[in-house]
Order: structure tokens, then C-alpha cells, then sequence
């Protein structure tokens, strides 16, 4: 196992995600890299919106086109909505603003970001059970980061979910609504 994966697998494997937010180590992806490593992502926000996610580490010595490096960061999240902010037209730029805003807070250092954020509507019918309509946000991103010192993309990482869940900073406490208000 080349140095450099090794530096980068132990920099992700040392975020220490608040409360709310459970890591876990997952079975990575085998065939986009000679080296992989992923953590997988759960957590549920104030209003009961639940997340999931993973975030997945890719290495390969010669480099990939597209990449500019020979470290690659994949993440993945997908979050329940309720309809009224399913509807925003803003949406998708305020989601791809989670990932970004985190990445510069954290101080994370990066180069070839891309990615996607998607809007899905279900209906169910018949005898399937659930609720008669879903409406979910998928982010979708890779980028390069500048070297394996890779906490600041974890802690990134864990923020954006904490985003997408409506979770308030750590130290601020939400209020509730009290009933007649």
C-alpha cells in the first residue's frame, strides 16, 4: 500500500464527526482506482429529514485524466425533503453551496471540483406502502484534493450532512415552536 494512501486513509479515519453525524468504514468501490478506502454517512436533523451519504477515497499512482493529482474524493448524499423547500428554484444552488461553504470553512485545499445536485419527485401507487409522495435532494461532487492531509475534507464531509439535515451549527441551539406562536 503506497505511503501517500496510507497518510490519506489515517487523516479521514481521525474526524471526529459532533453527535449527530455516525461514520462508518464501507466496503469501497474495487475498480475505479488501485487504491480505495470510503466511510459511509446516516444521520437525521431537527424535523426528522434523515440523510445518507459516503464519501469515498481513490488512489492511483499515475493520476486519472480529469483528476489533476493522484488523490480523488468522491461523496455522495442523499436527503428526504418536505414539498415546500422540494419546490425552492434556488434549491440546487444552495445545495452545491453546502459543499462548497464547507470545503473553505474547513481550510481544505482542493483543485477539479464537479459535480451535480438533483431534485426527484416519487408518487407511489397501488399496494406499495410509504408515504404517497417522496421528494429527495441527491448531491453528487469529486474533487482533488492538494495532498493526504485530508481531516479538513472529512470535516467538510461531515458538515455539508449536518447541512442537508437542517442541523444548526455546533454550540447553537435551536428552539422549538411553542404551540399558539
Amino acid at each position: 500500500m503506497p505511503e501517500l494512501f496510507r497518510e490519506a486513509v489515517a487523516a479521514l479515519q481521525s474526524v471526529r464527526p459532533r453527535r449527530e453525524v455516525l461514520l462508518e468504514p464501507m466496503r469501497a468501490p474495487q475498480r475505479l482506482a488501485p487504491w480505495s478506502y470510503a466511510v459511509s454517512c446516516e444521520v437525521s436533523g431537527p424535523a426528522d429529514v434523515l440523510a445518507s451519504g459516503r464519501l469515498v477515497l481513490l488512489h492511483d499512482p499515475d493520476g486519472q485524466d480529469g483528476w489533476d493529482g493522484v488523490l480523488r474524493l468522491v461523496m455522495y448524499v442523499r436527503a428526504e425533503l418536505d414539498r415546500e423547500l422540494a419546490t425552492d428554484p434556488f434549491l440546487p444552488a444552495v445545495g452545491w453551496s453546502w459543499l462548497t461553504d464547507a470545503l473553505e470553512v474547513s481550510g481544505a485545499s482542493w483543485t477539479a471540483l464537479g459535480g451535480t445536485v438533483t431534485e426527484t419527485s416519487s408518487a407511489r401507487f397501488g399496494d406499495i406502502s410509504g408515504p404517497a409522495r417522496t421528494d429527495d435532494l441527491e448531491l453528487r461532487a469529486s474533487w482533488t484534493p492538494t495532498d493526504a492531509g485530508l481531516l479538513p475534507h472529512g470535516q467538510a464531509f461531515c458538515q455539508v450532512m449536518a447541512s442537508v439535515v437542517g442541523l444548526p451549527p455546533v454550540g447553537v441551539t435551536l428552539f422549538e415552536q411553542r404551540q399558539g406562536s
